[in-house]
């Protein structure tokens, strides 16, 4: 059910089955070739409708709200091994049970990147993504969950619906027992991949919620770039909502006319800014040459090519809010 024999690609491995009843026999085989820091095995066999008592499903159905905090820490994610998709065993079930219990949870997930949500995300109102956030996390989430702060970050990565649905999934090792990877996705990664196959991820690379509302207006692009000069994209955020918050607009750059393979998009600059209540501020956000610029594999320099290219104001990747042009000149 479990084959980490020759290499332990993951530090946390779980296997769902369905067991007929009567007596069944486990066989666990274990050793330790090589490695380095501290070794341990940790083994266990638990039904799932047993992985949250009835104790705590009482206590959820009493409060107001309830925040839960699941996803992995030093021991299951890092640096040296892969790590499953999926949640640590047993959290999907804590999820989906306190939010059957109490219709205000809130989710919060510790992980360093996007894990399978598809069984409960569309059962909760709230999802909070806080990363490894360091010592002060907790406090920092604290003040975002009770309000005295609105959320501004954005998802610096694609988070994916389903891991099959990864533009990178069909070159991870390819072959049954072949351990190489030769990343035939080219440029077309993250959501340069899901812009490619029309695939929706779950969250789209650069989104983020807010406590407030923001508006995108009045974009206008200077003028046609030649060698050694810029070009300046300027538009207009207004804070449509009731509370002070920050937006992060981002400036994509799309290439139609290239010679090679460009993905749709390119995100080539951003902005972040910070508003009040019905506050508008003009923002500026300038592209160099090498914006609008690729690789050339047989030149080994950048180039570009002349004519019009495409320019996208947005929220996320998924989200555009403005678009115009620029002719970019020999």
């Amino acid at each position: 059910m479990i084959d980490d024999w020759t290499q332990a690609y993951a530090f946390l491995r779980q296997v769902k089955i369905l067991l007929q009843s009567g007596p069944h026999q486990v066989q666990l085989e274990y050793f330790v070739r090589k490695g380095w820091g501290k070794v341990k095995l940790n083994f266990g066999i638990v039904r799932p409708e047993e992985m949250v008592s009835a104790e705590t499903k009482a206590l959820a159905s009493q409060a107001d709200a309830v925040v839960v905090a699941v996803g992995f820490d030093q021991s299951i994610e890092g640096e040296s091994g892969d790590r499953m998709f999926a949640l640590p065993p047993g959290q999907d079930e804590l999820i989906n049970q306190i939010a059957g219990a109490n219709k205000n949870t809130v989710v919060v997930v510790t992980s360093g990147g996007g894990v399978d949500m598809t069984t409960w995300i569309d059962h909760v109102p709230g999802l909070f993504e806080a990363w490894y956030p360091g010592q002060e996390g907790g406090t920092a989430l604290a003040q975002l969950l009770f309000g005295e702060f609105s959320p501004s970050g954005k998802l610096p990565m694609t988070f994916d619906r389903r891991w099959e649905e990864n533009p990178a999934h069909d070159t991870y090792y390819p072959k049954s027992g072949d351990k190489k990877v030769a990343y035939t996705e080219g440029v077309f990664v993250g959501y340069r991949g899901y812009d490619k196959s029309g695939v929706k991820p779950l969250f789209p690379f650069g989104y983020g919620l807010s406590y407030t509302t923001f508006a995108y207006k009045n974009l206008t692009v200077s003028p046609s770039t030649s060698a050694g000069q810029s070009v300046e994209v300027r538009f207009e955020v207004t804070n449509t909502g009731s509370r002070a918050g920050s937006e992060v607009a981002q400036v994509y750059v799309g290439d139609r006319h290239a010679s090679v393979p460009r993905p749709k998009k390119e995100l080539k600059g951003f902005a972040k800014v910070s508003l009040g209540p019905g506050e508008t501020r003009q923002v500026a956000v300038r592209l160099d040459r090498r914006a609008f610029a690729y690789y050339d594999i047989k030149k080994h320099d950048w180039r570009v090519e002349p004519g019009d290219f495409d320019l996208y104001v947005a929220r996320s990747a998924a989200q555009i809010e403005l678009t115009g042009k620029v002719a970019v000149v020999p």
